[in-house]
């Protein structure tokens, strides 16, 4: 029976161009792949009939190539084995003038980049097992596409008791929307702005830059408000914005909690002017040194829409995200995600839902509360004496205060120390007219536990 092509082995491309006759082009190709690295040391070749039938010529011509190369030392072939590249194929001569080759740099040995959690805490072995109870009770149906672009009613009914109760949010499970994390929401509700004619949006003065860069994607345009201990200068806001992207309970950067007067100016624009507030709620849950604050949503969840996610209680990894949607508001924001929930895997939100109803979610939330209070008090403590410290009453960052003009010294002497860090410069809005503030916004949350000692060292070591 005559051997199928398919069955022929491991792919190999060779060019053969580069010799005047087939054989001495093929002898040369694989000269060329062994001594140029692309085939490795120890990379087994196909054999002469199965590389002669997938390049069109004879075998002949592929084994006297093949015995030619082996006579160089290029290959080796041993009976049993075959014929493979052979481990010294560059003669010594070459070796010893090749250049030094050094291993590529995969980034600064520390890190305090605000922003993340601390990835090697995510709970595997709870996880697992909610995932193991998720998939053996999962319906059949539950397989399918997901025709509700809400997203599955299991994760929907466990995050509106959650958040009823830990943050205070009036959550139906008929108006939560599940998203990929807080930047597809925001992409959802930019475009439901934009349809709705709404040409600008307020947001803080200080904050991350490539939120602000996706809502003028979108076509809006951005001003800022100012902000200041008491959180966002709400009192500034005006009718031309249609929307105000806020971070109430913990400024990002600067760690202020919007105080209740301007939580009242905010939802008292909204009605005022029909205006929508976007509540980004990245952090509620850790909280250190005060009563927990509840979410801006409890005023008045007909102008808040309320967003979160599991990117800092769990991981940024999961991909999980949700709104709490007006009534309003929900059939645009589906229309905007599309009939089906292409966004979320459907296990990953069952195995959540199953986390949450178990009280894991709630266990693991407390262990890092107490994990990340431990840090920042040794943060504190490390830097006491040296800079000012703000906004650590709540989140996983904190903000340094500098000597004016030494941020970007700072920042120097960080990178001598193999350490990425960031000052809040990067997060000013341009357009902001805010006063200049030198200071590092620290992550005390991403290192692991393994290197949170020697981060800690090398931020110390690079205060001036």
């Amino acid at each position: 029976m005559t051997e199928s092509r398919a069955t022929f082995g491991a792919d190999l491309h060779l060019d053969l161009s580069a010799g005047r006759g087939l054989r001495a082009g093929l002898t040369e190709a694989l000269r060329e792949a062994a001594r140029s690295g692309r085939l490795a040391a120890g990379t087994r070749l196909p054999s002469s009939r199965t590389l002669a039938a997938d390049m069109g010529i004879a075998r002949n011509t592929v084994a006297e190539a093949y015995a030619e190369l082996v006579a160089e030392g290029w290959l080796t072939a041993r009976q049993g084995s075959g014929t493979q590249v052979a481990e010294r194929a560059r003669p010594r001569r070459a070796a010893a003038v090749a250049p030094v080759r050094r291993p590529a740099r995969k980034g600064p040995s520390y890190s305090l980049v605000p922003g993340f959690p601390d990835l090697g805490a995510f709970p595997r072995a709870a996880w697992l097992s909610a995932a193991r109870r998720a998939l053996t009770d999962a319906p059949n149906e539950a397989f399918g596409y997901g025709l509700d672009g809400r997203g599955r009613v299991e994760l929907r009914q466990a995050l509106a008791g959650y958040l009823a109760r830990a943050r205070g949010v009036y959550a139906d499970p008929e108006r939560i929307v599940l998203c990929a994390g807080f930047l597809h929401g925001l992409t959802l509700l930019a475009g439901v702005l934009r349809a709705r004619r709404v040409r600008e949006v307020a947001v803080e003065g200080y904050g991350l830059d490539f939120h602000r860069n996706l809502l003028v994607r979108a076509g809006l345009r951005t001003r800022p408000l100012g902000v200041d201990g008491d959180g966002a200068r709400t009192g500034e806001l005006t009718a031309a914005a249609g929307a105000v992207l806020l971070t109430p309970a913990h400024q990002f950067p600067t760690g202020a909690a919007l105080t209740p007067a301007r939580r009242a100016a905010a939802v008292d624009w909204a009605r005022t002017t029909g205006g929508l507030i976007l509540e980004d709620d990245y952090d509620g849950e850790f909280r250190y040194d005060r009563q927990p604050v509840g979410a801006l949503q409890g005023l008045d969840p007909d102008r808040v829409v309320y967003l979160g996610t599991a990117s800092k209680s769990l991981a940024p990894g999961l991909r999980m995200g949700w709104m709490v949607v007006p009534p309003g508001l929900l059939d645009e924001v589906l229309a905007a995600k599309g009939p089906t929930d292409w966004a979320s895997s459907t296990l990953e939100q069952l195995t959540l839902a199953e986390f949450i109803t178990s009280g894991a979610y709630d266990r693991h939330v407390r262990g890092m509360r107490l994990r990340y209070r431990r840090r920042r008090d040794e943060l504190v403590a490390a830097v006491a004496g040296r800079v000012g410290v703000s906004g650590i009453a709540a989140g996983l960052h904190a903000v340094l205060d500098l000597p004016a003009g030494t941020e970007r010294s700072v920042l120097q002497s960080a990178a001598w120390q193999d350490l990425a860090l960031h000052g809040l410069s990067a997060f000013r809005h341009p357009e902001a007219g805010l006063a200049p503030r030198d200071a590092l916004v620290v992550g005390y949350g991403t290192p692991p536990d393994s290197a949170w000692s020697p981060t800690l060292a090398a931020l110390v070591a690079a205060l001036p």
